[in-house]
């Protein structure tokens, strides 16, 4: 199977999420709004996976493939930010603007609305003061200069503080995140699902790292190259750069 679907890659490289070939006897079911825009997210056709100062990153067996989305140019953009850049594009290109807000480590609500007003999240000490300092407005500069600011003080400390437990992973959906909070600690993102005739379930993975480089699709370490983890309801979770704890499976509140 793992051959097959090498092949497949080689001769037919996927250009969205949606596309990443899916072992035999698995289909992927209808996902809400966010699962599907996740699908849609193209792919680079080149697998090298690049850090922010354009350098190729040394570890260059991680990645099945390479999503085709900013990773910006200043080494922001590591684990946690990637989750948070993939719910604000989402957000921001759906017109819901109101919910792109995310907490700071010192627990400071960063929220774009704020932002297209002309508030800027200022360090004062330990603590993010919001100030109005410049012309209001909504655009893409404005959209980047937001994720930059709250990047700069958002990490896996804070995001999962923002989350819940899925207290049950066989419910494991597109969006949901496992995340160990720390310093240092790291999240990966569920992009993509599957089901077979028996009910049971894959899933992708994509994350982002240290230093802040391209959000890639990962290759599951105990199949090889493939990149289609099984879900477990309990036990531990082997990513090529990070070792989680199905237990540590979360999502955002409804």
């Amino acid at each position: 199977m793992e051959t097959l679907l090498l092949i497949l890659y080689s001769f037919f490289p996927p250009t969205q999420i949606g596309d990443i070939p899916l072992p035999t006897g698995y289909k992927r079911p209808p996902t809400g709004n966010f699962g599907t825009w996740l699908r849609q997210l193209p792919l680079k056709t080149d697998k090298t996976v690049y850090l922010f100062n354009n350098q190729p990153k040394q570890n260059q067996q991680a990645q099945y493939a390479v999503l085709n989305i900013s990773r910006g140019n200043k080494d922001l953009q590591q684990c946690a930010d990637a989750v948070i850049r993939l719910y604000a594009e989402y957000y921001y290109s759906t017109h819901q603007l109101n919910r792109i807000k995310f907490h700071a480590t010192d627990g400071t609500l960063m929220d774009y609305l704020s932002y297209t007003k002309g508030y800027r999240f200022v360090a004062k000490g330990n603590h993010l003061q919001k100030q109005l300092i410049a012309p209001p407005g909504d655009n893409r500069n404005v959209f980047n200069s937001y994720l930059e600011n709250l990047f700069s003080y958002a990490g896996t400390l804070s995001l999962s503080e923002e989350l819940i437990p899925v207290n049950d992973p066989r419910t494991l959906k597109p969006g949901d995140i496992f995340i160990h909070g720390g310093s240092p600690g790291h999240a990966v993102i569920v992009t993509d699902i599957a089901v077979n005739d028996k009910g049971e379930k894959i899933f992708l993975l994509a994350q982002s790292y240290m230093p802040a480089q391209d959000i890639h699709v990962l290759k599951n370490p105990e199949t090889g190259s493939t990149p289609w983890y099984k879900v477990k309801a309990i036990g531990p979770l082997e990513t090529p750069e990070w070792h989680f704890d199905f237990s540590e499976l979360k999502r955002f509140p409804e």
